[in-house]
This record gives C-alpha cells, sequence and structure tokens, in this order.
C-alpha cells in the first residue's frame, strides 16, 4: 500500500476511485449521482472550491467528479455498487407478507433479547425501529374497527354476505394505508428490518452473492493506478462494506493505492446484536485490526436512524487489545448546520439520515466533498484526530460469537 502522507504530497493531479455501497435503497442508482451533483455545487460554493460532474462509461453506473481544491487538481470517479434489485425484489410482499414479517422480526428481536439490549444502547434508533411495528398494529385496529362498523350497519344482510362485506371493508382499509405509503414508510422500514432478520442475522445466499462482486470492484479499483481507493458504505451499505473489506483483505491485498472506508449513519447493532450474526461479528473483529486500510465513522446524535457514536465493534462485544479502528467521530448537525436549517430539517428523519452526503453550512473535520474529491488520503486527512469524547463503547450485544 501506499504509505500514509506519500499521495498528498505530490503535485500532480490527485486520482481516487470511489465505491459507493447504498443502503436499503430500492430507488435507482442515479438519484445518488444528482444528490453528490446538487449538494456538491451548493458545498463547493459555501467552501470556495470547484467541483464538476461528468458522465462515466462503462458496465457499472457512476459518474467522474474533478476538483480543485486547496489548490489541487483532483479526479475522481465514483462508482454505486449497486443492490437496488435485491431490495425491491424484498419489497414484494403485500400486506399479509408484511404483517407475516412483522411477526416474525418482532418475535426474533424479543426472544433474542436484542431488542433490550438495543434499547438500552440508543433509544433514538430504537423508536424509529418500532415505528412501524406499531404503526402496522395500529392501522390494523382501524380495519378491524371499519370492518366491525360494516358488520353492524349490514346486520339485516345475509349472514355470510355481512361477513364478505366486512372483510372487504377492512381490507380496503389496509390496502388504503399501503398506497399512501410514500408519505408513513411503515411498509418500507418493515422490509427493511424484515430483511435484515430473514436468516437471523446472516446474509441470505443472494446478498453473499452481491458481495462478492463487490469484492471484485474493489479490487479492480486497487488494480487501476489511482493515489486512493475509497469504499464509502451508508446506512444498511456500511455492514455490507465491513464484510465486503474483511473478505478482500483476508485474500490479500496487494501493494497499490492507500485504502480507505468511510462508514456513514451506521446501524450495524440492528444486525450484530442478532443471533445469526457471527460472520458479521468476526469481519467487524478482523477488520477493525487491520493496518491495511484506515476506517473512519461519522454519525450524529441528531440523526435518530443511526446509532450515533457507538463503536460498533466495541458495543457488539467484539473489540480486542489489538483494535485500530473505526475511528469514531460526530457530524455535529446542530453545530455544523445553521440553526435555521437545523430547526427546519430536525423533523424530517428520513432527510437527515441522508445528510452525511449534502452540504454543511459550517464543515468541520466531516466534508463529504473534500474526503470523496479532495487531495488528502482519508488516513492523511485524520490523522492524530482523537475520537468523540461521546463514543460509546459498552459491549452490550446479547451474542459475541463469531465465524
Amino acid at each position: 500500500m501506499v504509505a500514509e502522507g506519500e499521495s498528498g504530497s505530490g503535485t500532480g493531479v490527485f486520482r481516487r476511485h470511489v465505491l459507493y455501497i447504498p443502503g436499503y435503497d430500492p430507488f435507482p442508482p442515479r438519484r445518488y449521482r444528482e444528490l453528490y451533483r446538487t449538494e456538491g455545487a451548493v458545498q463547493a460554493a459555501i467552501s470556495g472550491y470547484h467541483l464538476t460532474l461528468r458522465p462515466r462509461t462503462g458496465e457499472t453506473y457512476g459518474w467522474r467528479v474533478a476538483a480543485e481544491i486547496d489548490g489541487r487538481a483532483v479526479e475522481a470517479e465514483v462508482e454505486v455498487l449497486v443492490w437496488s434489485d435485491l431490495v425491491k425484489r424484498s419489497m414484494g410482499r403485500g400486506i399479509a407478507g408484511t404483517y407475516a414479517q412483522l411477526a416474525r422480526t418482532a418475535w426474533l428481536y424479543l426472544r433474542s433479547g436484542a431488542l433490550i439490549r438495543l434499547i438500552r444502547l440508543r433509544k433514538g434508533p430504537m423508536i424509529a425501529a418500532l415505528y412501524p411495528a406499531v404503526l402496522l398494529v395500529a392501522q390494523a385496529m382501524v380495519a378491524l374497527l371499519a370492518a366491525a362498523m360494516a358488520l353492524w350497519l349490514g346486520s339485516g344482510l345475509p349472514w355470510g354476505l355481512g361477513w364478505l362485506v366486512a372483510l372487504g371493508v377492512g381490507w380496503a382499509v389496509l390496502e388504503g394505508f399501503r398506497r399512501i405509503d410514500h408519505r408513513l414508510f411503515v411498509y418500507y422500514l418493515m422490509h427493511d428490518y424484515a430483511f435484515t432478520t430473514v436468516e437471523g442475522g446472516a446474509y441470505p445466499a443472494v446478498l453473499e452473492a452481491r458481495l462478492a462482486d463487490f469484492r471484485a470492484r474493489v479490487r479492480a479499483a486497487l488494480a487501476g493506478g489511482v493515489d486512493e481507493v475509497l469504499v464509502v458504505g451508508h446506512s444498511s451499505g456500511v455492514h455490507l462494506g465491513v464484510s465486503v473489506l474483511a473478505d478482500l483483505i483476508r485474500e490479500g491485498v496487494p501493494d497499490g493505492p492507500a485504502l480507505g472506508f468511510l462508514s456513514l449513519g451506521q446501524a450495524v447493532p440492528m444486525v450484530s446484536f442478532l443471533p445469526g450474526a457471527a460472520r458479521l461479528r468476526g469481519d467487524l473483529a478482523y477488520l477493525s485490526q487491520r493496518e491495511e486500510l484506515t476506517w473512519v465513522d461519522v454519525t450524529a446524535p441528531g440523526d435518530g436512524c443511526s446509532f450515533a457514536l457507538c463503536d460498533p465493534v466495541a458495543v457488539s462485544g467484539v473489540a480486542t487489545e489489538g483494535q485500530r479502528w473505526p475511528l469514531i467521530l460526530s457530524a455535529a448537525f446542530t453545530q455544523t448546520l445553521r440553526p435555521e436549517k437545523w430547526q427546519a430539517l430536525k423533523r424530517r428523519y428520513f432527510r437527515l439520515h441522508f445528510q452525511y452526503l449534502c452540504a454543511f453550512d459550517r464543515p468541520g473535520d466531516y466534508d463529504y466533498f473534500r474526503i470523496t474529491a479532495g487531495p488528502l488520503t482519508l488516513a492523511e486527512r485524520f490523522r492524530g484526530r482523537k475520537p468523540s469524547t461521546s463514543r460509546i463503547a459498552t459491549p452490550l450485544s446479547p451474542f459475541r460469537d463469531v465465524a
């Protein structure tokens, strides 16, 4: 690997390959290009640097970035590692299937003891996790009341017909709620949590195959002659990135560009606290000790969908004396966003969960666009940086076995 400080000390064009792993997101990857384009322009105007995007050709989706930051030209190739097709497939459950997912997912978190431990760790993301369960139960109650009212009003109908009408009314109410889920996100979140638990915390075979594809893409990037290969994982993409990089390093990483891992808005404990997540726990323990990469984890207490400032290795109970990573940092939304912007966003929980990929009014250590399109490697940018004083490292996972 390139020695720390070597790549950033030259005077030529700095070249980087970014591989972005989205969270549980059914939307096509072009939304991330548009987000990068619009928010990058805003951040460039605020911070006083130059940033432009152009199309990227190839078999995978992405874009190219040309930047001039701190007086140095940078070329970055951003590639999205797509698994939205798997997400969409997992969301095609319908009403009955979603309620079955609710029962199975709730039972797993309750009987395993993970739910109580997760609540003790961080209440915010657990409120987000309970939201779809509570709303689905509430919707079912409304449907039952509507059905009961229809049965009462149709008491003069033949017995079988009255019950058929009542069932139809109840089902129509549930279907109505499902049709407005683009505003409520109840079904979406339920499918997200259910996907995590489908194998008790282990990766389904179809996802394991996709992770192997991702690993091949990272290895190809390492052979591309760039100064840095940077893997960025957001939300559910964080634990996928952990496993991709752990497997990559186990196979052996040749000398070449610096390797960085930037994890954003992670919810790793939602998976690593489950009984079947021995593979993930093993990957966390392994990756946390490796010198082949730099791993920086950024969250914010204002993001209710992430386990803010929780060291995913330590809280999962697999930290060792040789732990190097991750470096736990806060994006500190209340300090890095203007007060009026923070007030406008603080109740928009899903938008805040994507703030890591957006512009900041007063960026501190964390600036997504300087990290992905600036002339310093991740190691150089955060060398000597101490972890957040609010870092949470209490081991709370009910399961500590590793694969």
